[in-house]
């Protein structure tokens, strides 16, 4: 691509109201982004579905200035970028009508991964979405997949870490340009991430950071996966809107359940009652609907154990159990001896190790 067609995609790109589609089929039309930009108004007005408030601001010198100042920038940070047209650009997000027109990015990121999904779900997550979504990420590391997340609290920075942790290759898309991060706590994260990964954004250093930005970037998020997984959500949510996305390119959605009354799962469970989402109990359902293989050659990590390794503090709890049935979480912990907070992150790790189940008023009973 030339420097001044790239420049004028920047041009077109940064002129409200136009959008991603509409660029699109102007330069289908024309041929090229220098094309469209020679056009006059009253030509680009005969294509159907276009109309004076699209074309608003078309063709004003303002934003040529503003193209041209972030060209510089990516000049002068080794910004790397994909039009929607290079061969390099995401294959997923090329079939997004409203995928972005410019992609930018940094890092190392390897897009002919046959294997990309999405990990979304709440800022504020719970010990049992943290241990289900670290104990996912371990199992599907053999096979080498690439995990793209928001990079924001919760759900999304837990699973960038227990990618670094496990050697997956992660991307953050982000909200707002690559000049910063946010939130500005999780930059410590950005070496590992860009080591083996990197970020994605279609939004300039120049542009504003609001929340509505969420909303835009969602759609990406959707866009590059071939799954969108949403590990816990409330009843409504910027990872429902994720979810909203993927169900409109044609894309699988999976849904961690949790239980009724439980706010941090109504937003999955309400995705798997609608038929929105595959229920999702473990790695082995996403291995199923995308039919992945695992190696013959790799470790057995996703099927579940026969016999289940305790540690002495689980036993303590197992026997109490064993000996009187279900009991109260309290009562756990006073018999057995341990802090209710020590109790209740050994509950939910034998809960994983499927030895315990759950049940209503915080009582707890062998499997």
């Amino acid at each position: 691509m030339s420097e001044n067609e790239l420049l004028t995609l920047l041009t077109l790109q940064h002129t409200p109201n136009l959008g991603d589609g509409t660029i699109k089929k102007f330069i289908n039309i024309f041929g090229s982004a220098e094309e469209v930009l020679r056009q006059k108004k009253s030509t680009l007005l005969k294509i159907d579905g276009v109309g004076e408030h699209k074309l608003s601001a078309f063709g004003k010198e303002e934003y040529y200035a503003f193209a041209k100042a972030e060209l510089q920038y990516i000049h002068d940070n080794n910004i790397q970028y994909a039009t929607y047209t290079d061969p390099h650009y995401p294959q997923k997000l090329k079939h997004c009508i409203d995928g972005p027109i410019l992609l930018f990015s940094r890092g190392n990121i390897d897009w002919n991964n046959p294997r990309i999904i999405s990990i979304v779900g709440t800022r504020k997550i719970t010990t049992y979405g943290t241990a289900f979504l670290e104990k996912l990420i371990a199992d599907i590391a053999p096979l080498n997949p690439l995990i793209i997340s928001g990079f924001a609290y919760g759900v999304d920075i837990t699973a960038h870490k227990a990618c670094v942790e496990h050697g997956v290759q992660n991307v953050g898309v982000l909200a707002h340009g690559l000049n910063q991060i946010y939130p500005k706590v999780h930059s410590k994260y950005t070496k590992a991430v860009e080591a083996n990964g990197g970020f994605v954004t279609d939004f300039w250093s120049s542009d504003s950071f609001v929340h509505t930005n969420f909303l835009q970037r969602n759609r990406i998020i959707a866009g590059l996966s071939e799954a969108t997984i949403v590990i816990e959500s409330a009843a409504k949510g910027g990872s429902l809107v994720t979810a909203e996305f993927a169900n409109g390119y044609n894309r699988d959605v999976f849904a961690v359940p949790g239980r009724a009354d439980d706010k941090q799962s109504l937003g999955c469970n309400n995705l798997i009652k609608q038929q929105k989402a595959h229920l999702m109990t473990s790695a082995a359902d996403l291995l199923y609907i995308l039919n992945w293989k695992i190696d013959e050659a790799a470790p057995k990590v996703i099927q579940k154990q026969l016999f289940v390794e305790l540690t002495e503090e689980e036993k303590i709890i197992w026997r109490f159990l064993n000996e009187n049935g279900k009991e109260q979480l309290d009562i756990i912990a006073l018999n057995c001896k341990l802090p209710t907070f020590k109790i209740a992150s050994l509950l939910l790790q034998m809960e994983m190790k499927g030895v315990i189940r759950a049940l209503p008023g915080k009582q707890f009973e062998l499997v």
